[in-house]
């Protein structure tokens, strides 16, 4: 019998079982054809599938912290911190001509949690590794070399948004779940976050981003996606942020979380900023600057349909408002105020601070659209948190799956077409110079309302009503007057409250059926002297 090698008696050992019966001389002669290579299954591409899994294993075992970088790094105050820069010639992503850059942040200073950065590319991800030739140290100098296994404290992406010469940052990653982005013209102000847990209680968890995932644009590249994996004691989470840069830059968030046990006050797409002081609110005022936010108003859109505008606060002591809606359309953070000298701040440039707009995408229930405002002292305090809580908690066991677009703008006029509140105003109810004695907690509001068709009615104002509420007090007087600075109408309501009470109020304009505006929110709480 001819002589078979191990490879051609493998290759045709199903044929043989076959012809067993045939003589070995015929086997012999049967021509001996080798079987086309199997080409191997397509290795899967890197998605959001694969973090969702992720998360789901971290869930099942119990939450333990990222190791604490070295104590040479926890030292660094704020400005040192700052001297550590990435070098802008080590940028990643500008492979294949990429309009995108990827630079990390040093740990050091409050960011001394690593995490790790993972670029994928043709669908296959690769950690970035940490390497201190990517960073310009400055002045900074350390007694001993840092660990080469140190990590990142975040990452930034830039992109051309204001120049297409020029790549300007559009959204940086760093410190918990903590993210920030940029449209055009924009400058830095409030910040987002992935989740919150417990929201202005004294047992409040922030959850963390442990490591992402940033594609590789292309060339042709309009958009950017980043996956990441979140993780807290409570829970953990699985992300996707696809960014499209623009005049109003979109960030589309879809997440997945994975309870390891009941939460019951949770925060979807919470919001944070800074409220010092303003028109409303001036109980600061040894400063030349007469307003100092990077946010003054928190705007609902009902799931009725009904606008609010509630004007942020620097409350003596901390102050939670909730809207108990269903299905609530969107709500955000919003900077309205954009003329320069009512801020005077030629560094800060607070009139060039991001409004941030959250529209939820699909269902999201009966919940409350959440806004907690804690007193500070200076302007360097995020003392403003918004955020949207379901009703139902979250249970262990149970994923729970949730998408919004958050909107990063400077003109919000286009998200309403009515008429909105574009100042408010307090003080004693009683003319100027007058004598006349005011009553314990007796207080004035004054309501400026502008745009929409209010410049249309200002031909026959008599056509306008203001249309007033309140709870746990009572309203003496209410009246509007037209505007002609503004192209729309002055409000005043006069108010009566118990010492110590707090007021709710709320106003809004209409003409016969026709809501005008906005409705205006504010609560108050009245003083022993008014």
């Amino acid at each position: 019998m001819t002589m078979l090698d191990r490879r051609h008696f493998l290759g045709g050992l199903s044929a043989t079982l076959m012809l067993s019966a045939a003589p070995s001389a015929l086997l012999a002669q049967q021509p001996q054809t080798q079987a086309p290579p199997v080409p191997a299954p397509p290795q899967p591409r890197f998605g959001l599938e694969d973090v969702q899994r992720r998360a789901r294993e971290v869930s099942m075992v119990p939450f333990e912290a990222p190791p604490m970088q070295p104590e040479a790094l926890a030292k660094l105050d704020y400005d040192s911190w700052r001297d550590i820069r990435f070098r802008p010639d080590r940028a990643l992503l500008a492979q294949n001509g990429s309009p995108f850059r990827m630079q990390m942040f040093h740990p050091g200073f409050l960011f001394t949690r690593p995490v790790t950065v993972n670029v994928v590319r043709d669908g296959v991800p690769t950690p970035v590794p940490y390497s201190a030739n990517l960073f310009d140290y400055g002045k900074v100098r350390f007694d001993k070399p840092l660990p080469v296994n140190l990590g990142f404290a975040g990452f930034r992406l830039h992109y051309p948004l204001n120049d297409p010469r020029v790549l300007d940052e559009l959204i940086s990653f760093i410190g918990a779940s903590y993210f920030r982005v940029l449209g055009r013209d924009q400058r830095y102000g409030l910040s987002a976050r992935g989740l919150s847990i417990g929201a202005g209680t004294a047992s409040e968890e922030f959850p963390i981003f442990r490591e992402f995932w940033v594609e590789a644009p292309t060339a042709a590249a309009e958009r950017v996606v980043i996956y990441a994996l979140l993780d807290s004691p409570s829970l953990s989470g699985a992300y996707r942020f696809t960014i499209y840069p623009d005049a109003d830059t979109v960030v589309d968030v879809y997440a997945t979380l994975f309870p390891r046990k009941p939460v019951e006050k949770l925060g979807l797409a919470p919001l944070t900023s800074m409220f010092f002081t303003g028109e409303n609110d001036r109980r600061f005022f040894d400063d030349y600057r007469t307003e100092l936010h990077d946010s003054d108003g928190l705007m609902v859109h009902s799931g009725t349909g009904e606008w609010i505008w509630r004007p942020l606060r620097n409350p003596r002591q901390q102050a939670v408002s909730s809207f108990v809606e269903r299905n609530v359309r969107g709500f955000g953070l919003m900077q309205r105020d954009r003329t320069f000298e009512h801020y005077q701040d030629l560094d800060l440039a607070y009139e060039l601070r991001p409004s941030y707009w959250i529209e939820p995408q699909g269902d999201w229930g009966e919940g409350v659209v959440e806004l907690v405002e804690m007193p500070t002292t200076d302007e360097t305090n995020d003392n403003i948190v918004a955020l949207w809580q379901p009703k139902a908690p979250l249970e262990p066991g149970k994923e729970f799956s949730f998408a919004y677009k958050l909107t990063a703008m400077l003109d919000s006029g286009d998200l309403h077409p009515g008429g909105r509140v574009t100042n408010t105003y307090q003080a004693r109810p009683k003319a100027l110079g007058s004598g006349e004695p005011v009553t314990n907690g007796a207080r004035r509001f004054i309501i400026d309302f502008a745009g929409g068709d209010l410049d249309y009615y200002l031909k026959q104002p008599e056509k306008v009503e203001i249309v007033p509420s309140i709870a746990y007090g009572r309203i003496d007087r209410a009246f509007i007057v037209p505007n002609p600075k503004t192209q729309g109408f002055r409000a005043f309501l006069d108010i009566v409250v118990e010492p110590g009470q707090l007021a709710e109020m709320r106003a809004f304009l209409r003409s016969g059926n026709k809501t005008l505006t906005e409705t205006w929110s504010y609560p108050w709480r009245s003083e022993a002297q008014g």
